[in-house]
């Protein structure tokens, strides 16, 4: 017997009075309390439909997403509500969360000590010691939420490993004008390096791929790595932002002089914007320091840079700084969009090869599937795997995989890229100076 619902008295309340904008509040805030996070993000939004000004409400949505793992959604809200002068409390310490969460922990303490000094309750301890405010005064100092100690002070991170993959463009579905831009980039010019320097051309370079997430930018940058039998460094910001001043920067240094010493080399940057973001919207110097320095290591200045391939990749790349997208840097920028028709059919044929199937109709699945990425397909599969184990347990025979069975999968689930592109719309529409964006526009055929 199913235990009675506690939120029934609550329900039962705002059925006589549906207007009531404190319960409706109370409702959602209990749910999410519970950890009944879907729920309360349903409340939240039927609320905020017919009271789209509250306050509280976009506050708690934004929680809610927090706390679902939606960063992207959370930080879109937040953002509108800190340029009212009368932003929550709640509001700005949520800010801060994300914030140290993307690594931008001098703008994150900020942040957290405004809200503590608007509300002193939302005091965290735990959170405040992963910002370095905790830090011992007579040890060291927080400068910008980065604690600052004597030189060689602090612990120096371990460098990422150097992969050497075996996979290569003939395992990456579709993309194939992509995989021709990369070709001509960096693959060619590893391959013939005497043609290439008979005009002046130097072996190596830099390329910004940028497209809605799961569309397989990072398995696309491992795949550069195995077509030319390369090392490749897969780069994360984890492995670069440290608290102690000085270290994100001595970091960022050591990869770049790993990659330099084992040449070939892919380095690759996944969400670069975490590390490059536009140097316009920091109030910190903290941030700044790490773009200069990525800066002078993308040029060279110390180090030749020469059989050393630098990729990278954002699902954000109007939060660039400029800067990187100058020559010689990150002058190429390659639009990934999620996969066409028949790419659709070669991947979900890479993703079901050595599983039981029996009849699998690739095309008419890729049909039902438009706007799919490559990890929505993906997860495609593994829900129609799920389902089979499910009938087989039952059963106790296992059987094969059908375009049935994909086809009823597929029916209750919808492509994720779709949150993307609507604000990728607006960035190609009305921030498209020198037609940046302008592979959106085509995509979207507008």
């Amino acid at each position: 017997m199913s235990s009675p619902d506690p939120l029934a008295a609550l329900r039962e309340a705002l059925k006589f009075s549906p207007d009531n904008l404190p319960l409706r509040i109370h409702l959602a805030e209990s749910l999410r309390n519970l950890s009944r996070f879907a729920e309360a993000e349903t409340e939240y939004k039927n609320a905020l439909a017919q009271w789209p000004e509250s306050q509280p409400l976009k506050v708690g949505l934004a929680q809610t997403f927090f706390s679902q793992g939606k960063p992207g959604p959370a930080l879109v809200i937040v953002e509108d509500l800190i340029k009212n002068p009368n932003t929550p409390a709640a509001a700005i310490l949520l800010h801060a969360r994300l914030l140290e969460r993307a690594g931008e922990v001098g703008r994150a303490v900020h942040q957290y000590k405004e809200a503590v000094n608007l509300d002193p309750a939302l005091e965290d301890a735990e959170f405040a010691g992963r910002l370095g405010i905790d830090a011992d005064p007579g040890e060291s100092e927080v400068i910008e939420g980065r604690i600052g100690v004597p030189e060689g002070d602090g612990a120096e991170s371990p460098l990422p490993q150097i992969e050497r993959p075996k996979t290569t463009f003939a395992e990456v579905g579709g993309m194939d004008s992509v995989k021709e831009d990369i070709q001509l980039k960096i693959i060619h010019p590893m391959r013939h390096p005497e043609l290439y320097k008979a005009y002046g051309k130097s072996v190596g370079g830099g390329i910004l791929l940028y497209g809605p997430p799961g569309c397989g930018k990072t398995h696309l940058a491992r795949a550069t790595a195995g077509e030319v039998k390369a090392g490749f460094i897969s780069v994360g910001i984890n492995d670069i932002l440290d608290m102690w001043m000085g270290n994100s920067e001595r970091n960022l240094h050591g990869i770049f002089e790993q990659a330099r010493r084992n040449q070939p080399c892919v380095l690759f940057f996944d969400e670069v914007d975490a590390l490059a973001a536009s140097r316009s919207d920091m109030k910190q110097s903290a941030g700044r320091m790490i773009i200069n320095q990525f800066l002078a290591e993308l040029d060279g200045v110390k180090a030749s840079n020469e059989g050393l391939l630098i990729l990278a990749a954002t699902n954000a790349p109007w939060h660039l700084d400029p800067a990187f997208r100058r020559p010689g840097r990150f002058g190429q920028v390659i639009f990934v969009p999620p996969p066409d028709g028949p790419a659709r059919g070669s991947i979900l044929r890479i993703l079901l090869k050595g599983k039981p199937t029996k009849d699998v109709d690739f095309e008419s699945i890729a049909k039902r599937t438009d706007g799919f990425s490559g990890a929505d397909l993906q997860g495609l599969v593994e829900s129609t795997i799920e389902a089979k184990l499910r009938e087989a347990l039952k059963t106790g025979k296992p059987l094969p995989i059908t375009t049935g069975d994909l086809t009823t999968a597929a029916a209750k689930l919808r492509p994720t890229t779709k949150e993307w592109f609507g604000t990728a719309r607006n960035y190609a529409l009305y921030a498209n100076q020198g037609g940046a964006y302008d592979d959106i526009l085509k995509y979207l055929k507008m």
